[in-house]
């Protein structure tokens, strides 16, 4: 059976509110949740802060152009793309 995260076109979002004292603070904080969660190539692509925190997007690319894609190759049952 496939796994979800092998059938990710390219990238994936996450959203939160982190409570604290800047954007800066905010930015570092998704990149750390990112690697945390182990992705290894993560950006933030949203941060707004808001009161009492930061609104922000993180972006953990599973994919880049040209890479290999799981989800292309397919499996050894011989299920190509989707």
């Amino acid at each position: 059976m496939d796994k979800a995260l092998e059938r990710v076109m390219d990238a994936l979002d996450v959203e939160t509110f982190f409570v604290c004292g800047s954007e800066e603070a905010g930015r570092k904080y998704m990149l750390g949740l990112l690697k945390d969660f182990g992705f290894k190539d993560v950006d933030v692509v949203f941060a707004q802060y808001e009161g009492p925190g930061v609104r922000v997007r993180g972006r953990a690319y599973v994919y880049r152009p040209a890479d290999r894609y799981r989800w292309l190759l397919g499996d050894a049952g011989g299920e190509a793309g989707v």
